[in-house]
């Protein structure tokens, strides 16, 4: 192949192409427990969250809830991954040993998603969310007292297994999104780059980040996963009240668990027969999701 600026722009049309065909080939997870918030500036601020007051009955004037409570804020983060192809594979027409490549570049972006949420999942009993404790503690503020979405083994825990509620518009974890995962080049013969080390570079970037939404949607159990357990963590879901006192009305969809405790996990949720024949009183209660990303 002649390199000049039509071949180059035909190149990258052709790799621009299989790295959109990665994007579709990873499977996505952590859209089941985040929302997506798009972002126009280099950060948002989420003030709203924590308001969960109810419906009240309209005498008098309005009362006007102040949304300002909270000044939890998430920044957008760059992120990037380039590669090189070199100019003699080019002008060879070997360049399309680098396809599969491009594919899997599109796989990468694909699949970042779901390595941000879910490592942020992995560290919410450590990071803070919008009332300043970790997103995971047994003191969290409501009102003139406290909850707790944190259940810890009294002795031996085990691997942490999550219960969650994703029925409402807001989820667990918030994914924001600046800008969206883009393939760009360096590909001009007057490059540095091409000048230099005859080198012709392609890289995707995005500028996103992830954060907590509300705390009452998820409990972190380090209990043995078990029916007991089980019930235990959907009871205290349901316990869940506003400032006012008044139920919060949530109910678990959601039983998420590492691939060490699949078995437990389908034992609970999905087998309609339990122990000795018996009938499995949880079977269907919530979907059962397996991720590989904790």
């Amino acid at each position: 192949m002649i390199i000049n600026a039509q071949s180059l722009s035909g190149l990258f049309q052709a790799y621009n192409l299989a790295f959109r065909k990665g994007l579709g080939t990873a499977e996505s997870q952590y859209d089941k427990i985040s929302m997506t918030v798009p972002s126009g500036t280099a950060s948002v601020t989420y003030a709203w969250l924590g308001n969960l007051s109810s419906m009240r009955e309209w005498i008098g004037d309005r009362v006007i809830d102040n949304l300002a409570l909270h000044d939890y804020t998430i920044k957008n983060k760059p992120f990037e991954k380039t590669v090189g192809v070199k100019g003699s594979d080019i002008e060879d027409d070997t360049y399309g040993v680098y396809m599969p490549m491009f594919e899997d570049l599109g796989s990468l972006a694909s699949i970042h998603p779901n390595q941000l949420v879910f490592e942020q999942l992995a560290h919410g009993h450590e990071r803070a969310c919008f009332d300043k404790q970790p997103f995971f503690s047994a003191t969290h503020p409501v009102g003139e007292l406290t909850a707790s979405n944190l259940i810890e083994a009294s002795s031996n825990p085990g691997e942490p297994w999550y219960l969650m509620c994703t029925r409402r518009p807001v989820r667990p974890i918030i994914f924001q999104r600046r800008k969206p995962y883009t393939l760009r080049r360096l590909d001009r013969a007057e490059d540095v780059n091409a000048f230099m080390r005859d080198e012709y570079l392609y890289g995707v970037d995005a500028r996103v980040n992830v954060g907590f939404g509300l705390w009452q949607l998820a409990i972190r159990s380090t209990e043995k996963l078990t029916a007991d357990s089980y019930a235990k963590a959907r009871a205290l879901m349901a316990s869940y009240r506003n400032e006012g006192g008044a139920p919060l009305g949530l109910v678990p969809n959601l039983l998420m668990v590492p691939s060490t405790l699949e078995s437990a996990g389908r034992k609970i949720v999905v087998s309609a027969m339990g122990a000795n024949g018996a009938t499995n009183e949880w079977a269907g209660s919530a979907e059962l999701l397996v991720s590989p990303w904790l």
